[in-house]
């Protein structure tokens, strides 16, 4: 805690970094070193002091529990249930590292998306951050859960109003499958190989390259890329 900043008891913010990583949704959770209880790890998150704005907030306590700087975080949800601090260890756990009396706390939930690009996958070796599977989550304290199940929710929002939304989970190149792979988590379901090709074939702002996979077992898949400039124009059009 900053010399001189005073926290406000009842009000926090969580943030939710999602990232796509080996055919699913991983989420960034801080560690807890604490032997009192039972969880290890957690969302980024903290108490907001009492003169600061959340959206400043959000950046300030990502930052400091991760090191992660500079990213675009929106914020998506708040989580005010009464339940959410009924877990006694939870609660003297914040009141130990806040020096604050905890009662009832509503959180601002933010959510980002990330490419898994080398810069933070090299995050966890500070041993302070990992990044989980969010099909194997570990026991989180508070509603912690809950808040990564609405993320996900809230990227399925997304896409369904700008599909562009996809590609912030790949890298400037990618592969048929994965893509398909990133629509299969987002929507938890199984698409048909040859009806999702067809469909990448008819949009115009997936492109393909002159390129392909090298130094693979199978058969090398041929490598595309997203056209900014051509989705921004047909999706204008369209809402013209």
């Amino acid at each position: 805690m900053e010399i001189g900043k005073i926290l406000y008891p009842h009000v926090s913010v969580d943030c939710v970094l999602l990232g796509f990583s080996e055919n699913e949704f991983k989420v960034l959770l801080t560690h807890i070193d604490d032997r009192e209880i039972e969880k290890t790890r957690k969302l980024p998150g903290s108490l907001i002091y009492k003169n600061e704005d959340l959206d400043e907030a959000a950046q300030r306590i990502l930052t400091e529990s991760t090191g992660v700087k500079k990213v675009a975080l929106k914020q998506f949800k708040c989580f005010g249930s009464p339940k959410r601090t009924e877990n006694e260890k939870d609660v003297k756990w914040l009141e130990k590292t806040t020096d604050v009396k905890a009662d009832r706390i509503i959180t601002v939930a933010y959510l980002s998306l990330c490419k898994l690009n080398t810069r933070l996958l090299a995050l966890e070796k500070n041993q302070t951050v990992s990044w989980c599977s969010i099909d194997e989550l570990p026991n989180l304290p508070f509603d912690h859960e809950q808040i990564v199940v609405e993320a996900i929710r809230e990227v399925r929002n997304w896409v369904d109003q700008d599909n562009s939304i996809v590609f912030e989970f790949l890298p400037a190149k990618f592969t048929a499958l994965d893509l398909r792979r990133v629509y299969e988590a987002i929507y938890n379901k199984v698409y048909d190989v040859r009806n999702f090709k067809k469909k990448m074939k008819s949009l115009e702002y997936i492109v393909p390259l002159e390129e392909k996979q090298q130094n693979v077992a199978h058969r090398a898949a041929q490598y595309f890329r997203f056209d900014r400039v051509k989705y921004n124009k047909l999706h204008s059009s369209l809402n013209y």
